[in-house]
């Protein structure tokens, strides 16, 4: 099997994520590239992920020509190819539907740094501007916007993280979630006030790296 750790890592990440509750039903997709052949192994189209196999998981080129795997790529390919030719240090993404985060993402809020993990991902996660799912409008859209952090929001959409491997972007979408979920029930409680930018930046430096 081609790329067949690749594709085992890509698997594990998107079960993981569902078991997770990260995503639900078949949303959500996942990526890693090979820095040898720069051949990508991709989430399928429409697969539960409790039946989910590194089979499954289907290797292409970066014109989105499938090389290698019987089911057709994730509808989000355009996207993650989109970063992967704009973004030749990203290894990994994980694109996920994520309810708190998604949550911001359809009020088109950015989730500010309330709290230190923050620095893990950058500054802030920004939001990218809506785009037309399923199309390199929403891959170009999101490097814009990942210009400022290891993740981003996708307008009325959800999450996309990236990493130097798919484990280490499936973390930071995971560590977003977490975020948002306790931005969400800080704002129940009071006003979250967001840590001063200087500080940010320094913490950044000193964390964003790892």
């Amino acid at each position: 099997m081609l790329l067949a750790s690749l594709r085992e890592q890509v698997c594990a990440a998107a079960v993981r994520s569902y078991r997770s509750g990260l995503v639900r039903g078949t949303s959500g997709n996942w990526s890693a590239r090979d820095p040898l052949t720069g051949l990508v192994a991709v989430t399928p189209s429409g697969l539960p992920y409790e039946r989910m196999t590194p089979d499954d998981i289907v290797v292409v080129n970066l014109e989105g020509q499938v090389v290698e795997g019987g089911r057709r790529p994730s509808s989000e390919l355009p996207m993650h190819l989109v970063i992967y030719r704009r973004r030749p240090d990203v290894g990994g993404i994980a694109h996920t539907h994520s309810p708190y985060a998604t949550a911001l993402a359809v009020l088109e809020r950015e989730l500010p740094p309330v709290l230190i993990e923050m620095a893990l991902v950058g500054t802030r996660v920004p939001v990218a501007p809506f785009a037309t799912p399923g199309t390199p409008e929403v891959g170009e859209a999101a490097v814009a916007a990942l210009a400022e952090a290891k993740a981003c929001l996708l307008a009325r959409h959800g999450v996309v993280a990236v990493g130097r491997t798919v484990e280490e972007a499936t973390v930071t979408a995971a560590l977003v979630e977490e975020m948002a979920h306790i931005y969400h029930l800080a704002a129940q409680l009071g006003t979250p006030e967001p840590i001063p930018a200087e500080v940010m930046e320094a913490l950044v430096r000193k964390y964003g790296g790892q």
